[in-house]
């Protein structure tokens, strides 16, 4: 009996973790963010019609959700190479960079791989941008495990390098694109474009096939999390990385794979954008994905399926807010304040669970008779 009550008391307590919380959370920014528009001016009947904008942005066409999954779908890759990172106890800000040297090389390995079928040129240059992010990332986990440097200070110094040696390549013979003055690298091959998936409906929508990408990628992040050996020894070591140790685990073998397994999921985010949305790599592709991802794994609480709805919501909140500026004429900075909000409510469980006591389990009330 109490085995089974305390069964309960722990679904109750991941559910309210995983979806109450960020719920609550988002209700609250939400609420805010109107309290924010009415301070700087905006009438009531425009801030209403300001989030219908949103709602209709997000999800009221099949245009509008094909923006939202489009904008979703490389949050959701770089966020949950952040959750494992957290998962691990690495606090991993170089996503940014890794995204971008990914980017880069599936748009270079495409080309090479331009006169090969598709389902060798895709393919490859999907492997080439994994490989890379996975590269880069391991290059602060080795410094981390070897030196001692926080990967806080190494991945940020990484980011850096990345937009700079980004810069430098693009205008390099072997990837600038020929005529052109410019930093500008040379178009994907067809062979190895992520293929549309609603161009049947209309030409102009931009989902395509990194969504297929993007739902395995969560379903192999869940099993490496919580089914593998490697996923145990993250987890064991972002709980007590000391008592890891004395139980066996190469504590820098696990920092170094942890690090490698987030930037091949960086680098298959950049390559997601290259590959399927872009078509070539130019100077700020990344758009600072890697930094939003940072929120989305956080929203997620670093759980495989908790990063992919909060992928979802900010690329809503993305879609949306551009037909919040059209419709209502709000700035769309108002969607990083409420994004900025989402953030605070997240990382203050204990506020969002004050604000809205009636929707969590009292202290007490989960114990069951022995």
């Amino acid at each position: 009996m109490k085995d089974a009550t305390q069964g309960r008391v722990f679904g109750r307590t991941q559910l309210e973790d995983l979806v109450i919380v960020p719920l609550f959370a988002l209700v609250a920014a939400l609420f805010l963010g109107a309290l924010v528009m009415a301070a700087t001016g905006v009438s009531p009947g425009t801030i209403a019609q300001s989030y219908a904008a949103l709602l209709k942005g997000s999800v009221g066409s099949i245009n509008a959700v094909s923006e939202t999954l489009t904008a979703a779908l490389p949050l959701v890759l770089a966020g949950l190479g952040l959750a494992l990172g957290f998962r691990a106890g690495l606090f991993n800000i170089g996503a940014e960079g890794q995204i971008v040297m990914g980017g880069l090389a599936a748009v270079v390995a495409g080309v090479a791989l331009a006169d090969f079928p598709a389902f060798i040129a895709l393919p490859g240059a999907l492997l080439a941008g994994a490989v890379t992010g996975a590269f880069y990332a391991g290059i602060a986990g080795w410094l981390r495990a070897a030196t001692g440097a926080h990967e806080v200070i190494s991945t940020i110094m990484l980011n850096l390098i990345s937009f700079r040696l980004l810069d430098y390549l693009l205008r390099t013979p072997l990837i600038q694109k020929e005529g052109r003055a410019d930093p500008i690298s040379k178009s994907v091959p067809d062979v190895a474009e992520l293929p549309k998936l609603l161009t049947f409906l209309d030409a102009n929508l931009r989902l395509h096939a990194g969504l297929f990408l993007t739902l395995a990628m969560v379903a192999a992040a869940y099993w490496l999390l919580f089914r593998s050996k490697l996923g145990f020894e993250f987890r064991a070591s972002g709980e007590n990385a000391i008592a890891a140790r004395f139980a066996g685990m190469n504590a820098g073998l696990t920092i170094v794979m942890a690090m490698a397994v987030a930037g091949a999921l960086a680098g298959l985010a950049g390559a997601n954008q290259t590959l399927g949305v872009l078509g070539r790599a130019t100077p700020g592709f990344s758009a600072e994905i890697g930094f939003d991802a940072i929120a989305v794994a956080l929203l997620g609480r670093s759980h495989p399926v908790g990063v992919l709805f909060a992928g979802i919501l900010f690329g809503a909140l993305e879609a949306g807010g551009r037909q919040m500026q059209v419709d209502a004429g709000v700035s769309i900075d108002l969607i990083g304040i409420i994004q900025s909000l989402i953030i605070v409510f997240i990382a203050a469980p204990l506020l969002v669970k004050a604000i809205f006591p009636w929707g969590f389990r009292k202290a007490g009330t989960g114990k069951g008779r022995s």
